[in-house]
Formats: C-alpha cells, sequence, structure tokens
C-alpha cells in the first residue's frame, strides 16, 4: 500500500482505525456514505457468502464496521476479524482516499439519491439514543478529535437540518473520492433505486463480481432473506439495534422508501440541492447519483 491515507474523523467514526487490518485476498468491502442501503448490501454479502443462511453471526458482527467508534476497542475488532476463517466482509463509511487498496480486495459502493438520503438521516439522527451520542462526543474530545463548530440543528426541525446536512453532510465528498476509482476491475457501483427495482437483478450482479456461482435450488430463499419485510422481521439475524437506537430495529430498518422528500423540501430548497451536487460532483456521478442515468462501465 504505497499511498497514504487520508484521515477523517468525527465523534462517530475515525478512519485511523484502519491502519491495523491486515489483508486478505478476496476481503469484500461494502463502502457506502450513511444512510444509502449499507445493511441492505450487508445482507446480500451474506447470502452469497452463506446460501444456506446459516450466518455464523448477525450480519453487523459478520462484516463489522471498522472505522465505528462504538463498537469496542479497535484491537478487538481487529482481532475478530483476522479470526474469521471464511471470505471476510467490511463495511466503511470512508471516501475511498481514507481506505487501503488492496486489487484482490473487491470494494462494492452503493449511492443513493442524496434527497431520500436526507430523509432517512432524520430519522436515524431523530431515533440515536442520547446517551449514545453523548458518550460518543465526550470520548472524541478525549481523543482530540475535532468537533465541528458549527453545533447541527435538531433534526425535529427539519429545514435549518436540511441546510446544515447540505452543507456539511459526507454524501458528496463520499462519493466524489469513489467515482475516481469506478473504472478499477475490483469496484462495483450499485445504485440503492436498482436494489429496489429489480433485487434480484442487482444480486446476480453482485455475485458475477464477486465470482460466486449462483445456485438456483437455494436462490429463492437468498434473494427472500435480502428483502426490507424480511429483514425487518428477522431483525436479530442482522444485528442488535437497541444499544443505540430508541425503538430499536424498528427505527432504525424504517420505511426505505424513496420520495418521502417531494412532500418535506420546498423548490427553493430542492434548488440548492442541485446547486451543492453540481459544485461537488462531475455531471456523470450526480447523474448516477440521483437515479438518471447508470454508471458508464
Amino acid at each position: 500500500m504505497a499511498e497514504e491515507l487520508v484521515d477523517y474523523r468525527n465523534f462517530v467514526f475515525d478512519s485511523r482505525r484502519w491502519r491495523g487490518y491486515r489483508h486478505r485476498p478476496g476481503d469484500v468491502i461494502v463502502a457506502t456514505p450513511p444512510k444509502c442501503g449499507t445493511t441492505w448490501m450487508q445482507t446480500i454479502v451474506a447470502s452469497l457468502l452463506f446460501p444456506d443462511g446459516d450466518f455464523p453471526a448477525p450480519v453487523t458482527l459478520l462484516a463489522p464496521w471498522i472505522d465505528a467508534r462504538f463498537t469496542g476497542p479497535i484491537e478487538e475488532i481487529l482481532g475478530e476479524i483476522e479470526a474469521q476463517t471464511h471470505r471476510r466482509a467490511l463495511k466503511t463509511h470512508t471516501p475511498a482516499d481514507g481506505v487501503p487498496w488492496f486489487p484482490t480486495a473487491s470494494y462494492i459502493v452503493v449511492g443513493r439519491d442524496g434527497r431520500d438520503v436526507f430523509m432517512s438521516f432524520v430519522n436515524h439522527m431523530a431515533n440515536m439514543r442520547p446517551d449514545v451520542v453523548g458518550e460518543l462526543i465526550t470520548s472524541a474530545i478525549e481523543e482530540g478529535i475535532e468537533l465541528p463548530g458549527e453545533v447541527p440543528p435538531s433534526p425535529d426541525d427539519i429545514h435549518p437540518f436540511y441546510a446544515w446536512w447540505l452543507r456539511e453532510g459526507p454524501l458528496f465528498e463520499f462519493v466524489s473520492r469513489w467515482w475516481e476509482r469506478r473504472h478499477e476491475p475490483n469496484v462495483l457501483f450499485v445504485h440503492y433505486d436498482d436494489m429496489k427495482a429489480n433485487l434480484d437483478g442487482e444480486m446476480r450482479r453482485v455475485a458475477a463480481f464477486l465470482g460466486i456461482d449462483v445456485d438456483e435450488s437455494t436462490w429463492p430463499a437468498q434473494v427472500e432473506r435480502c428483502t426490507f419485510e424480511w429483514m425487518k422481521a428477522n431483525a436479530d439475524m442482522i444485528g442488535n439495534f437497541e444499544d443505540h437506537f430508541i425503538g430499536g430495529a424498528e427505527t432504525f430498518l424504517y420505511k426505505a422508501t424513496n420520495g418521502r422528500w417531494r412532500d418535506v423540501l420546498s423548490e427553493d430548497e430542492l434548488a440548492a440541492f442541485e446547486t451543492r451536487a453540481a459544485e461537488a460532483l462531475p455531471d456523470d456521478a450526480r447523474a448516477w447519483l440521483t437515479g438518471r442515468s447508470a454508471v458508464d462501465e
């Protein structure tokens, strides 16, 4: 790994936690901005790696979020990853220049229309347990992580919160950095809308990218395990959400719907989104993110 990694640090996650990661050829890294279908793609990868549904651990532990500051000491997390004997999967919310790059790793990048991301983020922040947030902020200060000078508005006050998210949210920087890697043979871009429209087809596409043969005898059950309805009904196989979210899986695995912003955001706010996206992203990346075109492969 020749290039020097950029540090991305805030009170929730810290890309420096990647520094102790020891790569194993075949590792799958699910890389997404927050609220773009991360847990969904983790479940898809788990269903492909374990076609009989015999996950050895809940999905969020099976494919741990290395960056997360709330999952425990990084030495313990890396030790648990090292102890896995099956093909491994990992999760990150870090832009491409902060994640170790290996030609023998497979990077799956998932994107979603930013306006839908925002609506999901509102629910996410409104239901994070205040005690957890407080502990993360305190520990971040103790670790020397610089906190933003501007205090985010409450998600209950949705229009100021939207203006803050548009300025400070990580979506555009994340997509911009990963977009530069889109032509690498070990990078696959997947759009949330395509997963909703054709889950079977997108799962086959992911399987082909990972070099996994589809067994048609188990395939219907594999796809079923990746539906939103199944994930919500079997949340104990996905993760323990009660530790960090009020309402647990009921609020974390919320609606998985798109377009709710149409009844919330004003014309001026939608125009501000278009302006921000145009400033931050090249035209092709912006078109892909908003579902207006496919990745140029």
